[in-house]
């Protein structure tokens, strides 16, 4: 394989550099790279990736875009509003690059296909925004022998490691088991700055180029965070872990394992002595609204997101009590009526009804979606 005389020009300033050169970006050129998700920090890989001359370029996803990943997701623009994301991103690709090769996967990476998608890439990049598709990854990377490059984003801050590498620690040697329902709020409750996906998803990218050339220092054993208001950036060193459950000596994990998703539906929840406690009731929007027209006084709907989201909308008739001051302000919520408790999406939602529960109250019902899906079938004028 030899680049043509268009490639020539177009990777010009690569080939200036001793550490790429003609022969490293060559290696580029042969590299299949798979990008789990098409979002915040799949757009920049992808781009990045794309321009540097990476040959193929795989992309998982199953989502479409929407307006609220406008702000963050750069390489969807406004008119792809609908549009599956790696259509989008395959379009915008192949303006950018015609050299390279796109293959999409409109699915979620689940453990039935993982293996399968994953075999054959060269490295796999993490564009996840759940816990459960994260683990996914660095197991089948163990099993795959495959370098995984880790991208997390939080609000103001970011995180950027290699995993999976023969030596060095994988995932779980870190953050061992998921974290449990309701611990971390996702992005879509609690926000994250629209250039730190950027910032994260360029890092990535960078460990991606040096992986395939086999250049520098990649963040083998090495957390890279960053704080986005403090512009500071810190590192932590990862031990391989030898009793790790997947990569120790002895490891207990043989399979691939889907771990419940991090949501606010149909899970049992325990009560701080473990005992097991009913599964949650939820309702749709659509009956809340019925049951709010039809019984307008026999229930309370209880708001749990912070004053300023509801102050930019919020379902009338509703009792804000934000769950940040919940534990000093829950004494006059009823126990004697159904309280449908809702916040943006719902992970905030289950911290509140798993504190009411261990305050006595039965009468719990969640509210699906939450104000999003309020708002998708409603409008703002409710």
């Amino acid at each position: 394989m030899e680049l043509t005389s268009q490639e020539l020009k177009r990777y010009g300033r690569h080939l200036l550099l001793p550490e790429i050169g003609k022969a490293g970006q060559l290696k580029l050129k042969q590299a299949k790279v798979l990008l789990v998700g098409a979002g915040g920090l799949g757009c920049p890989q992808a781009i990045y990736l794309s321009a540097a001359g990476v040959g193929t370029l795989g992309i998982v996803d199953f989502d479409k875009v929407d307006f609220s990943n406008l702000q963050r997701q750069i390489i969807h623009f406004t008119n792809d509003v609908g549009k599956l994301k790696v259509v989008s991103a395959k379009e915008k690709i192949s303006q950018i690059n015609p050299e390279v090769n796109v293959i999409t996967y409109e699915t979620a990476l689940n453990a039935n296909n993982a293996l399968e998608i994953m075999r054959g890439y060269d490295v796999i990049v993490d564009g996840t925004d759940n816990f459960s598709t994260r683990y996914l990854i660095n197991d089948a990377c163990v099993m795959l022998k495959q370098p995984f490059v880790y991208g997390g984003i939080f609000r103001f801050e970011g995180q950027c490691s290699v995993f999976g590498v023969k030596d060095g620690p994988c995932y779980r040697c870190f953050f061992q088991q998921p974290p449990v329902l309701g611990e971390v709020p996702s992005c879509a409750e609690a926000g994250v700055l629209g250039v730190l996906p950027g910032i994260i998803g360029l890092l990535q990218a960078n460990e991606v180029i040096k992986l395939i050339c086999q250049i520098g220092s990649p963040l083998i054993g090495r957390l890279l965070l960053f704080e986005a208001l403090e512009t500071q950036f810190r590192e932590v060193k990862i031990k391989k872990d030898p009793e790790c459950p997947m990569c120790g000596k002895n490891p207990s994990i043989q399979t691939l394992t889907e771990y419940a998703p991090v949501c606010e539906t149909q899970l049992a929840i325990q009560n701080i002595k473990g005992e097991e406690k009913s599964e949650m009731s939820e309702v749709s929007v659509v009956e809340l609204k019925k049951i709010m027209d039809d019984h307008p006084f026999d229930f309370c709907v209880l708001d749990v997101r912070e004053q300023d989201e509801w102050e930019a909308a919020h379902i009338e008739g509703a009792v804000l009590k934000p769950l940040s001051e919940l534990a000093n302000n829950f004494q006059d919520i009823p126990k004697d009526k159904k309280v449908f408790v809702h916040c943006k999406v719902g992970g905030r939602s289950v911290m509140a009804m798993r504190f009411l529960q261990d305050k006595g109250y039965e009468n719990l019902v969640l509210v699906k979606g939450g104000m999003d899906a309020w708002i998708n079938e409603f409008g703002f004028n409710q």
